[in-house]
């Protein structure tokens, strides 16, 4: 989440701009962390068919790099037409 997106926070005393900066780093965070686990969890689960040995093998990792550019490449895409929504919604018809 972009802080721009909540429009202006100076109108806010300094202490409840304080707040909510925290509050929307905190959600960033959040946000990061679970996307991260999601690409993890749903990689491992496509890619890792035994427990062979402690690494992967040549195709479990060539699949879980694959996996990995797709799922943040289809992240991208979605934030970017987010965006693009945003700020068509932003703009007066």
């Amino acid at each position: 989440m972009d802080k721009s997106m909540l429009g202006d926070l100076g109108s806010l005393p300094p202490e409840d701009q304080a707040r909510m900066s925290k509050m929307i780093d905190q959600l960033q965070i959040r946000d990061s962390l679970r996307m991260y686990n999601a690409l993890v969890e749903r990689c491992f689960s496509d890619c890792v068919e035994s427990f062979r040995r402690k690494t992967l093998d040549e195709q479990e990792e060539t699949c879980v790099r694959r996996c990995a550019e797709k799922f943040l490449k289809h992240s991208l895409r979605v934030g970017l037409r987010f965006a693009e929504l945003n700020q068509g919604a932003a703009t007066p018809d």
